[in-house]
């Protein structure tokens, strides 16, 4: 694999300038797909205009400005993706990284409250040693649980700082969720019903925003129950 990303190549849910210069940063491998992953050097220099060049960004990390979901940072090409949370103690601001509604990765402007938690998907669970249940969530954390309460597709409201499930929204009718692919990319809806297939196809979800429509059931994030809990992406209008 090349460790070089020219612009024009890109992933599209990264804003950037394709025909500035010529070559980009390739994000290390994580749990984020390529192709939605934003390298943290871009969300200091593109995103947040914290600097000017590409040495300067490298500083600022190197030397441990950045937390992602409160942890330092120190290499400019950590993969940073859905839900993820930036802060930046010094500045006091903090981040959370969501789709748009043309489908590109972009930071909305949290609270310090806000920053302390993040939704996560459960992408699968498995049965491990002595019975326990391990659930594998969507930025590839782990975490095991005492009960066998948590189905696939459900995000759980986790807290960076007791480390634990403060509560969950199940991917079930009638919840809140954001639509993280297809061409409704970006779209807040609520669930109407969900088909299971029975086969190797994909199982699928109506949902309902102004109008309705399917999508496949993994392009289904629930974000909470009644409404969002989670700040949203300003619509701007033009």
């Amino acid at each position: 694999m090349s460790k070089h990303l020219k612009r024009l190549a890109a992933p599209r849910a990264v804003q950037l300038h394709r025909k500035e210069h010529i070559w980009s940063v390739r994000p290390l491998p994580g749990p984020h797909p390529h192709s939605q992953t934003i390298p943290l050097c871009l969300v200091i220099r593109d995103y947040l205009s914290l600097c000017d060049t590409y040495r300067e960004a490298k500083l600022i990390i190197s030397q441990g400005d950045i937390l992602v979901d409160g942890t330092q940072r120190k290499s400019h090409k950590f993969p940073c993706g859905l839900m993820d949370v930036i802060s930046i103690p010094k500045l006091k601001t903090n981040y959370r990284i969501l789709f748009n509604r043309k489908g590109r990765l972009t930071l909305v402007p949290i609270s310090e409250k806000d920053a302390e938690l993040k939704l996560c998907r459960v992408q699968n669970k498995t049965i491990i040693r002595k019975g326990k249940i391990q659930l594998n969530l969507h930025d590839g954390r782990n975490l095991l649980v005492p009960k066998n309460e948590y189905n696939t597709g459900d995000a759980l409201r986790y807290s960076f700082k007791d480390k634990k499930i403060n509560d969950v929204y199940k991917f079930e009718k009638g919840n809140v969720s954001l639509v993280t692919g297809g061409s409704h990319i970006g779209e807040i809806v609520t669930i109407n019903n969900i088909s299971i297939i029975h086969s190797s196809k994909p199982n699928l979800a109506t949902l309902k925003s102004d109008k309705e429509f399917l999508t496949i059931a993994d392009y289904v994030f629930p974000i909470g129950k009644t409404k969002p809990i989670i700040s949203l992406p300003e619509v701007k209008m033009q």
